[in-house]
């Protein structure tokens, strides 16, 4: 009986595995539509992004039902309650990563046919964008494989993104920028939702790490 227990408890697990991975597959998705959407000002694809968030809400929550349900029949402790908590907020950052890209979608739809970005920052914000579908395939990577090294290489990768988000923030604050108020907050928080991005996937790179280490200052 106790071993027939362990092998479905066992079997709930990597079904949680495997949406996570699911859900990485689909923020992947939708941050590369999204990103491409707003650097080129297609609305259709940012229209594809905004009603796509629903499968990614729907996933995570059907993940976050799982590991209650886990918690509730299984009682997991030590390692295995470990990794079905870390597993809930995990699936909380990919639906906010889901959530990003619908936010830059939103952003491109509201300003079509114009440009979110102005021109002075074009480049910035496409940089932006490759730094973030980088990202997000690291962080499909790291969810399916635990790889150390790719949890290490995401958080490092964040600094590239930090440093863009200050780039964008001084270009606007500085005394020759001479763009509306208008352009001026939507890039702003165009800059803003990149950089939530590389923050959410190095909040479950940490996660990750905890995982393989149980030690949790160690990753702060």
């Amino acid at each position: 009986m106790l071993d027939a227990m362990r092998r479905v408890f066992q079997l709930d697990l990597e079904t949680v595995q495997d949406n996570l991975v699911r859900l990485a597959d689909l923020v992947l998705e939708a941050v590369t539509d999204a990103t491409t959407a707003f650097n080129t000002a297609d609305l259709a694809r940012a229209e594809g992004v905004i009603s796509g968030d629903a499968a990614i809400d729907a996933l995570a929550i059907e993940l976050d039902e799982l590991a209650i349900g886990i918690l509730q029949r299984q009682s997991p402790v030590a390692h295995d309650l470990r990794i079905v908590v870390s597993a809930l907020r995990m699936s909380t950052a990919l639906e906010r990563m889901g959530d990003l890209a619908h936010h830059l979608a939103a952003l491109t739809r509201r300003r079509y046919p114009a440009y979110v970005a102005p021109a002075a920052l074009r480049d910035a914000f496409l940089q932006l964008s490759a730094q973030a579908v980088g990202t997000a395939a690291q962080l499909r990577r790291l969810l399916a494989t635990q790889d150390m090294g790719v949890a290490q290489q995401l958080i490092d990768d964040d600094a590239a993104m930090d440093a863009l988000h200050r780039h964008v923030l001084e270009t606007v604050t500085d005394g020759s920028w001479a763009a509306s108020t208008q352009s001026t907050v939507d890039t702003t928080l165009a800059a803003r939702y990149f950089e939530r991005f590389g923050d959410q996937a190095v909040s479950i790179a940490r996660k990750v790490q905890y995982l393989s280490t149980g030690d949790w200052a160690a990753h702060l």
